[in-house]
């Protein structure tokens, strides 16, 4: 979130002194990120000890940080591990209305601030490869969520599109929101009607699945001041086909990671791979639409969020600018339907 949290910042230290047995200096929040759910501060001790605090209000499944506990430990050299509190050795707190859960601090920049080099790309598709290749205890695959290709953000989106249409809005971000749905609403349409077809193809079909980030864009790659790549943000987790993830690659999301090149290097990586165009036709109709209902969520159905509203209104209207996410998926499908085995 872009704006700081009611919580108090002495009621955090008072958290981290308690239960982490951390003497902390200050603390410092940081607007990141456009979840309004999720808050972060960085947190220095008197030791000089840098810590990342992440504050997660609502749903907490535990495999988020219980997985990448397991990742690391088990030798993924491309994750920041949760740290374990002093109090329980659990690897998150509570906090209020809050999950709090504390990691070492990596400064650093997004890949979306920097691009990545031709050799860190490379690194990336090693990183994601050994994602997806990881022999995940049962006992933790059973915690995750398995993909089913539910309408659940499709029927969402439907419903807002009727409400756009059918309400005025006093807010000037809603308002704005309702007149691009009803503009783009043919576009819209298209999307969601894609992504059911796709979906009931999808699943019927017996596709491996495997361990997925859920949200490996260019925001949630960390490159440390040595070069270092890190995967962050482990909150979508799932267990999926691959293309979940491998449809990032070649998305245009933000408006980047859109083309060939990046794509080979990438690859380079995370090695010979079939992709099933349909699958990652899918995903990138279904990200966008999921993106959209959610954004729905917040602007349509209340007039809380103070300057995320807008970034989240903003981020809406660049997804159908050239070379970014609508674009890249309709380009996506139309490479499959000219499949001469397209039975889809």
């Amino acid at each position: 979130m872009l704006e700081r949290p009611t919580i108090s910042p002495a009621d955090i230290i008072a958290c981290l002194e308690a239960d982490y047995g951390l003497s902390i200096a200050h603390i410092v929040f940081l607007p990141l990120g456009a979840d309004p759910d999720t808050a972060v501060y960085r947190a220095v001790a008197n030791d000089t000890t840098a810590y990342f605090v992440k504050l997660r209000r609502g749903n907490f499944p535990q495999a988020t940080v219980a997985l990448p506990n397991w990742l690391a430990a088990s030798g993924m050299q491309h994750i920041i591990a949760p740290l374990a509190t002093q109090s329980t050795g659990a690897l998150w707190t509570q906090l209020d209305s809050f999950t709090l859960i504390l990691y070492p601090f990596v400064a650093g920049h997004s890949a979306f601030a920097s691009s990545l080099s031709s050799d860190q790309w490379v690194e990336f598709g090693v990183a994601l490869h050994q994602l997806h290749t990881a022999a995940v205890p049962p006992a933790l695959s059973r915690e995750l969520p398995h993909e089913t290709y539910t309408a659940y953000w499709r029927n969402r989106l439907s419903a807002f599109q009727k409400q756009a249409a059918e309400m005025a809005f006093a807010d000037p971000s809603a308002t704005e929101l309702a007149r691009v749905l009803q503009h783009k609403h043919d576009t819209i349409n298209h999307m969601v009607t894609r992504a059911a077809q796709l979906g009931q193809f999808l699943a019927v079909q017996p596709l491996e699945q495997c361990l997925c980030h859920g949200d490996i864009h260019a925001w949630n790659i960390l490159v440390d001041a040595a070069d270092r790549l890190f995967l962050v943000d482990w909150d979508t987790l799932i267990v999926a086909p691959k293309e979940h993830d491998l449809m990032f690659i070649g998305a245009g999301i933000g408006g980047i990671w859109n083309t060939a090149q990046e794509a080979a290097w990438f690859y380079r990586g995370y090695g010979d791979t079939a992709l099933n165009l349909t699958a990652l036709t899918y995903y990138r109709y279904e990200r966008i639409v999921q993106d959209f209902a959610v954004t729905c969520e917040q602007l349509l159905t209340s007039n809380a969020g103070g300057d995320d509203r807008a970034v989240m209104l903003h981020d809406l209207i660049t997804q159908f600018q050239p070379d970014s996410v609508v674009a890249m998926a309709y380009a996506t499908d139309e490479r499959l339907q000219a499949q001469p085995s397209n039975k889809e």
